[in-house]
């Protein structure tokens, strides 16, 4: 499930973690896969398995591509469902802001953002730093939390933000592909301009930005 997540990967069943071949005990792990990752996934998630024999012993291997149905729900013990994603050799247990940015990009609805003095604090931050977690934000800003996590859910969305790793959690720093005079030049008096898949339209004297999904999702309409 974590692999769907993220940029897909391999699971390879029976090899141990120090690299020994213990191989599958029988058949039945074999069919078991399947009803598995549709029973403790949500939704059920797509792969591919092949058979290997090293060592006289049958390992498999199991191929997720990357999910265009993100995101993927795992059922723990307790009856919960979490989303995890896959960042280097561990899995992740994902936030509320990546939860959140993965539905707006499969869906069909446009987004409206006001590109207000709480958006330009953002840029004008991250225009001298790396990155910024939520909770400063919301207080260089001036405004609550949820209100700092809708704002980079969004920029999220327009690929303007970029996560940004760490231990234990999760900042926000300038996509590398965002060019802020370009983008702020272009939308200004009621001109459109195409970022990552993206049109934002400026609507005039509120200063806010329509903005739908274009390719993507061919023959939405602009949300004014």
């Amino acid at each position: 499930m974590a692999f769907a997540n993220a940029d897909g990967g391999r699971l390879l069943v029976g090899i141990k973690d120090n690299g020994r071949i213990a191989g599958v005990r029988s058949d039945e792990e074999y069919y078991m896969v399947e009803p598995a990752a549709k029973m403790y996934s949500k939704p059920a998630i797509d792969f591919t398995i092949r058979q290997h024999i090293a060592e006289g012993k049958t390992v498999l291997e199991i191929i997720v591509d990357p999910s265009t149905e993100k995101p993927h729900f795992a059922l723990d013990e307790e009856g919960k469902w979490w989303a995890y994603f896959r960042k280097d050799d561990e899995n992740r247990l994902s936030s509320k802001i990546m939860i959140e940015v993965w539905k707006k990009q499969k869906s069909s609805d446009g987004i409206l953002i006001a590109y207000s003095e709480a958006e330009k604090c953002l840029l004008d931050y991250l225009g001298e730093h790396e990155k910024i977690s939520v909770s400063k934000y919301a207080r260089i800003a001036h405004i609550t939390y949820k209100n700092a996590e809708q704002i980079i859910i969004n920029f999220r969305v327009l690929n303007i933000l970029k996560d940004c790793f760490s231990d234990n959690r999760t900042d926000y720093g300038i996509n590398d592909n965002f060019n802020r005079d370009e983008w702020e030049y272009k939308t200004k008096d009621n001109k459109s301009y195409n970022f990552n898949n993206f049109v934002l339209i400026r609507k005039s004297k509120k200063a806010s930005f329509a903005c739908h999904v274009k390719n993507i999702f061919p023959g939405i309409r602009q949300k004014l």
